[in-house]
């Protein structure tokens, strides 16, 4: 039976409670909001196979192999303005639903929790789109991802690195019929404090359409903002990383999940086919690309991701980049968030208090916030954003790596 005698030793990726023959694990909510695996053990038969699903109790050795990387950017721009950045993993599900694939993914069920969940159109792939700043909860997907594999259909799987490795260590065995997708994560936030803060801005699926956390559609992709979208599809709220508080929050580090501060996934070497993250800096490898509506990047791990990508060239623009260069400097992808020294007080506060109460004592609306705010758009007004960015973080690195 798999005990978890620290925090920081669970993930929350549900490998063993997806695993367990006798269904005697459950994923039960902390006093924090994240989810750890709760056991029956009057009806645990020592299998022992939650120990051996677990991607921390058995860390996959990094291992060099040959990487190929690329600049994405998806043909429609509807499409990419849509998506956190050039709409690549789009590209690929596309791919995977036209094969008669099952495509899986994150989404906001009808409360605005972040849920996994699988899809079998195009249309329904929106769901998927934009980056969901949560952990979300797997459920029973990784049984579902295992069902369809098992009749023979193509699946996408995409997630954190965790949950990828997560994943994996519960089939088992290799399934050609598999492709799997992670992204650069920087950290999970409590589902808990996302609860409460849509509570604070009266955020419920009566009045709410869409919350997008990675807006391009007011300042572009360079400069997007946080945005919550009404029933007629406007948008009733915006406000950037200096100004709303759950992207200071996030940000901040103050409420990611123990496990992130000391993360066992952040390497180059990785178990899935494809790794996809945000490239801000495209003019420093096609300025042709660089129309601030958003570009990703892709590290092609397998043969399998390479072909992949070859599949999707009619969808998307692809550019291919050295490996080394696209990597380099991304410290996100290598290195754990620094624990925020009041969390624990900012947990302990967000029990006792009314949440605008908590928000507004750690992310005041002041003085310095307002003016990082209008220097960031009267910077992107004059068209010099990026290069103010560059300028930050070459002169005060550790708050460029705070912000983006």
């Amino acid at each position: 039976m798999i005990r978890i005698d620290k925090k920081q030793d669970c993930c929350g990726c549900a490998a063993c409670y997806n695993i367990c023959p006798q269904t005697c694990i459950i994923m039960a909510n902390d006093e924090e909001g994240f989810l750890y695996p709760s056991f029956d053990a009057d009806h645990c038969t020592d299998c022992g196979l939650c120990d051996l699903a677990c991607p921390i109790i058995n860390p996959v050795k990094e291992e060099i192999v040959p990487q190929r990387a690329f600049l994405v950017q998806h043909k429609n721009d509807k499409i990419r303005t849509q998506s956190t950045s050039g709409g690549a993993f789009t590209a690929i599900a596309e791919y995977v639903i036209n094969q008669d694939g099952v495509v899986f993914g994150a989404a906001y069920n009808n409360h605005f929790e972040v849920m996994h969940r699988y899809v079998e159109t195009i249309d329904d792939l929106k769901i998927f789109r934009n980056s969901k700043y949560v952990q979300s909860r797997i459920g029973n997907s990784f049984k579902q991802v295992k069902t369809f594999l098992k009749i023979g259909k193509l699946v996408c799987f995409s997630g954190t690195p965790c949950q990828v490795e997560g994943l994996n260590k519960f089939l088992q065995k290799e399934y050609k019929n598999l492709i799997t997708v992670d992204v650069v994560c920087r950290a999970v936030p409590s589902p808990l404090v996302w609860k409460k803060y849509l509570g604070r801005q009266n955020i419920n699926s009566d009045n709410i359409q869409n919350i997008v956390f990675r807006d391009k559609t007011f300042y572009g992709y360079k400069y997007s903002v946080f945005a919550v979208y009404d029933k007629f599809q406007t948008a009733i709220y915006h406000n950037g990383i200096e100004t709303d508080v759950m992207l200071r929050a996030f940000f901040s580090n103050i409420c990611d999940r123990p496990s992130c501060y000391d993360c066992r996934f952040k390497k180059r070497y990785r178990v899935s086919d494809l790794t996809l993250w945000d490239c801000f800096s495209v003019d420093e490898f096609s300025k042709q690309l660089d129309d601030d509506k958003g570009t990703t990047k892709a590290l092609a791990h397998s043969g399998k991701a390479r072909q992949i990508l070859k599949n999707i060239s009619n969808l998307a623009t692809i550019s291919e980049i050295n490996a080394d260069q696209a990597t380099r400097s991304i410290k996100e992808m290598f290195e754990s968030v620094s624990m925020n020294p009041k969390r624990t007080e900012f947990f302990q506060d967000l029990k006792r208090f009314p949440p605008e109460e908590v928000f507004n004592k750690y992310f005041p609306y002041s003085i310095k916030a307002k003016l990082e705010k209008q220097a960031r758009l009267i910077s992107y007004k004059l068209g010099v954003y990026q290069q103010m960015k560059k300028i930050v973080k070459i002169i005060f690195p550790n708050l460029a790596n705070k912000k983006s």
